[in-house]
């Protein structure tokens, strides 16, 4: 019996078809081969097509089935991880109303600012367990106030990874954990917030019908499974945003367990058995993909918006001539520290963990008789670390306290300098898993079609392919002097506007 699962990232669509009775992967493929692209009309602005990923999901499916490693018509369910927090628009006849903003935009932050203050920091944190920032529900309230003629279309409101449920089923579902993401949730009363629909205005017929995570969000229709080879009547059986799927492809579902991911945003989510948040709201607490009303399992999670995105713009710039492979073998030829080359890498938009400063990237100490081309590779991947630590003792200041972290071996995992570099900033060791988002929400179609029994069992044979463990205390001085660095930029952006700091 096989599961499909397909992950909906910012810069690809990937899938993968999986053994349910070996949990092993027979056929990956991800497109395009290059980097979607992001609309920026304006700074701090970030919007996708949702057609573009449709047609991406469809493009991998298709490569994967040309790998001929299985026949499409053995696939029993699928699963749908996707990017988290975007907003998609569809009137009555399920069309687009206008192209997503997605999770990087910060537009919103003003308008969920203020929603902060004028339903109160009290209510907000206790009953949302976040401030509305710049999540889903304040994309919306920006949609109603600066583009009327839109939100009077307005059908429905969905995440990206309902539109592609959406396109495969003709079906449109949402769960408390997409409704928890949007900030639409109150985790107190279990139910859609009222504070949120009455002070934004919005219609509560907007939501569409919620259902577990696991469980039937529609069955795929014969028009599309034709054209994707697939059989007709396939339950759409899982979907989640891309972090709690990753913890899910990583067994993380217990409380105190911790994953790590370093594509193209950075994160850390730790599962709690706590209605627990952060005064600040610098991370942020979202129903994990098991919460019930019984277990009340909720993901905390700490976002750095530019990682492999900033690993990414280092590589157009500095290294377009060489592979990333061959530029984490050229940043070994620089010793730690950098020679005291120092890098913040905040430039994709307002950073949560910032109290949701828009930093930018900034280079320090720049030599220019000494630095080289391994010196910037190098600094790149210490300041991300450097962000992960900065991001990992604000878990620590709300109670999240591990031992270990888990992660795919994917990504900036890939780098042997940068797995290592993380571990030695942080303190904390980190196990290496080959399962990928794509991999988790294929097995997530499992669970939710009664394939396997329980999420242990979907799980059964999953082992890590290495542990990185630290070995070295050299990194503290560059960890606090960026830290020092990183205090002083941020005292420039406060002293502008000091209204912004909580």
């Amino acid at each position: 019996m096989l599961l499909l699962g397909i992950d909906i990232g910012t810069s690809s669509v990937k899938v993968s078809v999986v053994d349910a009775a070996t949990q092993k992967t027979i056929a990956s493929a991800a497109y395009p081969d290059t980097e979607s692209p992001i609309t920026s009309l304006q700074l701090g602005w970030a919007e996708q097509s949702p057609e573009m990923w449709w047609q991406q999901a469809q493009q991998a499916i298709g490569l994967c089935n040309s790998t001929q490693k299985y026949d499409p018509k053995d696939i029993s369910a699928i699963g749908i991880a996707y990017q988290m927090h975007g907003l998609v628009l569809v009137d009555k006849e399920q069309k687009l109303l206008r192209d997503s903003i997605i999770w990087c935009d910060s537009r919103a932050v003003e308008l969920g600012d203020k929603a902060f203050d004028a339903i109160g920091h009290d209510v907000c944190l206790s009953h949302l367990l976040n401030s509305p920032g710049n999540f889903t529900a304040s994309k919306l309230a920006w949609v109603k106030k600066n583009e009327p003629e839109i939100y009077a279309q307005i059908d429905k409101i969905m995440l990206p990874g309902d539109y592609i449920a959406m396109k495969l089923t003709g079906d449109i579902t949402t769960s408390i954990s997409a409704l928890s993401e949007g900030v639409f949730f109150d985790f107190k009363n279990n139910s859609i917030s009222k504070e949120i629909i009455n002070y934004y205005g919005f219609e509560e017929s907007f939501f569409p019908v919620v259902k577990p995570v696991f469980s039937d969000h529609g069955q795929v229709s014969a028009a599309i499974a034709a054209k994707l080879g697939l059989k007709a009547g396939i339950p759409v059986a899982y979907k989640a945003g891309d972090q709690p799927n990753n913890a899910l492809s990583l067994n993380v579902l217990n409380a105190g367990e911790v994953a790590a991911t370093a594509g193209t945003s950075g994160v850390i989510y730790g599962v709690s058995d706590d209605l627990t948040y952060d005064p600040q709201s610098r991370v942020n607490t979202f129903a994990h993909v098991n919460y019930s009303e019984e277990e009340k399992r909720t993901g905390v999670l700490l976002c750095i918006n530019g990682t492999g995105s900033m690993y990414r713009w280092t590589k157009n710039l500095f290294g377009s001539a060489v592979s990333y492979q061959q530029m984490n073998e050229i940043a070994n030829h620089a010793p730690i520290g950098c020679d005291g080359l120092r890098i913040l890498p905040f430039g994709n938009g307002a950073e949560r963990m910032l109290n949701n400063e828009l930093v930018g990237v900034h280079f320090h100490h720049i030599d220019l008789n000494l630095h080289t081309q391994a010196h910037i590779f190098r600094a790149v991947q210490e300041g991300i670390a450097c962000a992960f630590r900065y991001g990992v003792d604000i878990m620590r200041e709300n109670g999240m306290s591990p031992t270990v972290i888990r992660a795919g071996k994917a990504n900036l995992f890939l780098s042997d300098l940068f797995a290592q570099t993380f571990v030695n900033a942080t303190g904390i060791p980190v196990e290496l898993y080959k399962n990928d988002g794509s991999v988790g929400a294929a097995l997530g179609a499992g669970i939710g079609a009664g394939i396997f029994n329980n999420p242990a069992e979907a799980f059964s044979n999953m082992h890590p392919v290495q542990l990185i463990e630290p070995t070295s205390k050299m990194f503290e001085p560059v960890y606090q002097e960026w830290k020092g660095l990183l205090a002083q930029q941020l005292n420039i952006l406060q002293n502008k506007h000091p209204h912004t700091v909580n």
